[in-house]
C-alpha cells in the first residue's frame, strides 16, 4: 500500500496517542488527511492538510487532534490528546495529488488503517 498507518492500539481514556502514516513520495502530495470509521458508523474526516501548510479540522475535534507532516521522515501524523471512548475507530491516512480533488477534499489514495481502542 502506498500509505501505511501505524501507532494504533489500546489506550485508556484521558491518555494521548500519536498515529503515523508512512507516505514515501506521497508526503509531497497536494493534500493529505486523516479519516476515521467507528464500528457501525460511516467514515468521517478528522483533519486535512494542504501541501503549503494550511490545516483544518472537523468541528467536533475541539482542539484534541493535531495533524502534522515531517518531510525528512516522509510521514504524516495525527496526535490525539485526552482520548475518549468515542475515539475508538479505525484511522485512515489519505492523499491526493490532484488540485481539483484537494479543493473538493476528494482523496484517491488510501492506507489500510490502524485501529485505536479507547477504554474507559
Amino acid at each position: 500500500a502506498p500509505l501505511v498507518e501505524s501507532g494504533g492500539g489500546p489506550v485508556q481514556a484521558g491518555g494521548s496517542l500519536k498515529l503515523s502514516c508512512a507516505a514515501g513520495e506521497l508526503v509531497y502530495s497536494n493534500c493529505m488527511a486523516w479519516f476515521r470509521q467507528a464500528p457501525g458508523k460511516e467514515r468521517e474526516a478528522v483533519a486535512h492538510r494542504q501541501s503549503y501548510g494550511s490545516t483544518s479540522y472537523a468541528d467536533w475535534v475541539k482542539g484534541r487532534f493535531t495533524i502534522s507532516r515531517e518531510l525528512a521522515k516522509r510521514s504524516l501524523y495525527l496526535e490525539i490528546d485526552r482520548v475518549i471512548p468515542e475515539d475508538t475507530a479505525t484511522y485512515y491516512c489519505a492523499a491526493s495529488t490532484d488540485h481539483d480533488d484537494c479543493k473538493n477534499r476528494r482523496y484517491r489514495i488510501w492506507g489500510r488503517g490502524t485501529q485505536v481502542t479507547v477504554s474507559a
